[in-house]
């Protein structure tokens, strides 16, 4: 955990709230279902599997089977780190005691030799790691690791990180002493070394992460030979498929976005984080080369990432489907560690922008505005009686269920949302970086011997306001504030009057001695815009998105009679905003459109007719919380 999240207090209305979600609501919500306490849901037996396996330890037998998915340890894993977020600001004897008892119960749940799967000490105890592509043992151990530095982190406790730090010597020892071969089919524990590395300081670990990610693709039939030599699978996986296991060609080599979307994101974060740990150019400028395939081919409006069901995938530059995007919550989610990772490595308003889309559309829609329902598919347009039910559609539901046999995305958002403060700003020498407009107060008086305060209704509101509150009587420092690409024209003023500042790769640069009467004001361009995809996109072929600040918008069939596939909007119409109470409040948007009345013949020779209306549109964020309706996010448009 970086201090800029021990040290920022978020405060605004919108993230804040969420904050508070995650706290009252979501991590109650999900340690019951852990613990299989939620009833009409999908079991999770979580919990279960480390007491199960601590029995088999401990008295070598076990009438409990391992149930759940291979991976099923890292649901525990993140909901463990979303706690210890949550106890860094809202501290809570109870829930800490709790996660105390769940972390005694994986401490009783690992081997002498310090390695730590359920699965394989219930299930399969003489198959360790002889199936790196499909059993997820460096997975887990990643998931598990970042919980322990957190855990750690926020309440001094390193009783976790002492059972981690056992289990990456297990690792380390394997992988590297006795030199056995291979590397993760699902990259995570990458990006996880390198956070035992700040937090233990231990060489080991960054050794262990540099390694794993120079070994991958190195022998690209590794995966194969594996197969062919242990001959068991969890899934029937196929060792050929090598893009959908990042592992087609040496990632120094790789220059195109491939294969499972999840995999891919975890993997090019963890190369961004060796690639700054080491001051690897090559590796820097492979992680570039992979960003803007994703960003300029492969990401959808609403920062979702992975266009296929199949394989949970990416597929080919520019084929961006709506109505069966898979654009799963964990991709976006692993969009943005990747984001930040390159704000490391440079800081450019690219890497930011494409964080911000990622958070305010895809990940928060990822979650019903309660906190008790979750999307794994993040659609962009959806039709009841076909999303969720036809064979092709079957994966993109119309509506959020509480739980998921692969649970993996819920406890990622509540990790995520938790730790947000982590995205917002950066620190360099004397310069500070605002990255996200987020309300709250950023205490650096340890470094720049001060406060900053950020006032904002953002991300409806158009002002964010940063006022200076120093030890002593200024705080000289440079403040580097994002210039978001959405806003037309962003004006910056300190105390009143236009400010005069440099600007580098999408960041105004303001240096001055700033004092407590000091007050720096951006005021960014919220009016409705328009958005226009590539015409190599063919599914957004003629057609039209809305976005308003940071947020895109999307036209549900609550708010217009039902069906928002007759209709098409007005080229050249103005849109209006206003504000509206509904969806925990909102800025609605309105504009001119067409609805055509059609005939019920499957096909006809005649025009349908048109009839002149207004189209309502919501944040792309909110839909799904009024019941089953159609949605729509790219809408057809015409004189």
């Amino acid at each position: 955990m970086s201090d800029l999240l021990k040290n920022f207090i978020v405060s605004d209305s919108f993230l804040g709230r969420y904050e508070k979600l995650v706290k009252e609501v979501v991590i109650p919500y999900q340690e019951k279902v852990l613990k299989d306490e939620i009833p009409d849901t999908e079991k999770s037996h979580a919990i279960e599997n480390f007491r199960a396996a601590a029995k088999m330890l401990e008295t070598g037998t076990c009438d409990d089977e391992f149930y759940g998915m291979v991976f099923q340890d890292s649901d525990v894993a993140k909901w463990l780190e979303a706690a210890a977020y949550s106890l860094l600001k809202y501290p809570d004897k109870e829930l800490e005691n709790r996660c105390d008892e769940v972390i005694e119960l994986i401490g009783r749940a690992q081997q002498r030799d310090g390695y730590l799967n359920t699965y394989f000490t219930v299930k399969m105890p003489d198959k360790r790691w002889t199936n790196l592509e499909e059993a997820h043992e460096l997975y887990c151990a990643g998931h598990m690791m970042e919980a322990a530095v957190a855990y750690a982190e926020s309440t001094g406790k390193t009783k976790l990180l002492n059972i981690m730090s056992r289990m990456a010597d297990h690792i380390y020892k394997r992988f590297i002493e006795e030199g056995a071969e291979g590397y993760p089919g699902h990259p995570e524990v990458e990006l996880a070394l390198m956070r035992m590395y700040r937090c233990t300081k231990n060489d080991k670990y960054k050794e262990l992460a540099e390694h794993f990610v120079n070994v991958r693709g190195v022998d690209s039939d590794y995966f194969i030979k594996e197969s062919q030599k242990y001959n068991w699978t969890v899934w029937g996986n196929n060792s050929h498929n090598k893009e959908y296991a990042q592992n087609q060609t040496p990632v120094r080599e790789q220059t195109k976005a491939v294969g499972h979307a999840v995999r891919a994101v975890y993997l090019y974060t963890g190369m961004a984080d060796v690639a700054f740990e080491t001051k690897d150019q090559e590796l820097k400028n492979a992680c570039k080369t992979l960003w803007d395939n994703i960003t300029q081919c492969k990401m959808y409006v609403t920062g979702a990432i992975g266009s296929a069901y199949e394989g949970e995938a990416f597929t080919k530059d520019y084929h961006l489907p709506n109505d069966t995007a898979y654009a799963e919550t964990c991709a976006s989610i692993g969009l943005i560690f990747f984001a930040r990772k390159m704000l490391d490595l440079e800081k450019d308003s690219r890497y930011s922008d494409a964080m911000e889309r990622a958070l305010y559309n895809c990940v928060l829609a990822g979650m019903q505005l309660d906190g008790e329902k979750f999307f794994y598919v993040n659609p962009l347009e959806v039709i009841p009686g076909i999303s969720g039910e036809a064979v092709t559609h079957r994966h993109a539901l119309p509506q959020r269920p509480k739980w998921f046999a692969c649970a993996c995305c819920p406890p990622n958002v509540a990790r995520l949302l938790s730790s947000v403060g982590r995205y917002a700003w950066s620190e360099e020498g004397d310069t500070v970086y605002s990255h996200l407009f987020i309300g709250g107060t950023l205490d650096l008086s340890f470094t720049l011997h001060g406060k900053i305060e950020v006032i904002t209704e953002y991300p409806y509101g158009d002002r964010v306001t940063y006022r200076f509150k120093p030890d002593d009587t200024a705080m000289h420092m440079t403040l580097a504030i994002r210039l978001p690409q959405w806003s037309k024209e962003t004006v910056i003023k300190l105390n009143g009057k236009k400010s005069n500042y440099e600007t580098k790769n999408g960041y105004a640069y303001l240096t001055e001695e700033f004092t407590a009467e000091d007050e720096v004001t951006v005021t960014f361009d919220m009016s409705v815009r328009r958005i226009f995809a590539s015409g190599k996109v063919s599914a957004d072929s003629c057609k039209v998105a809305f976005s308003r600040g940071p947020l895109v918008y999307c036209a549900e069939g609550i708010d217009n009679d039902e069906d928002v596939l007759s209709l098409s909007v007005k080229k050249e119409s103005e849109a209006e905003s206003y504000p509206s109470n509904i969806l925990n409040g909102i800025v609605e948007v309105k504009i001119d459109g067409y609805r055509a009345i059609t005939c019920d013949s499957l096909y006809t020779h005649e025009r349908p007719a048109k009839e002149t209306c207004k189209l309502r549109l919501i944040p792309y964020y909110t839909w799904g919380n009024r019941g089953l309706n159609q949605m729509r996010v790219w809408i057809p448009e015409e004189e």
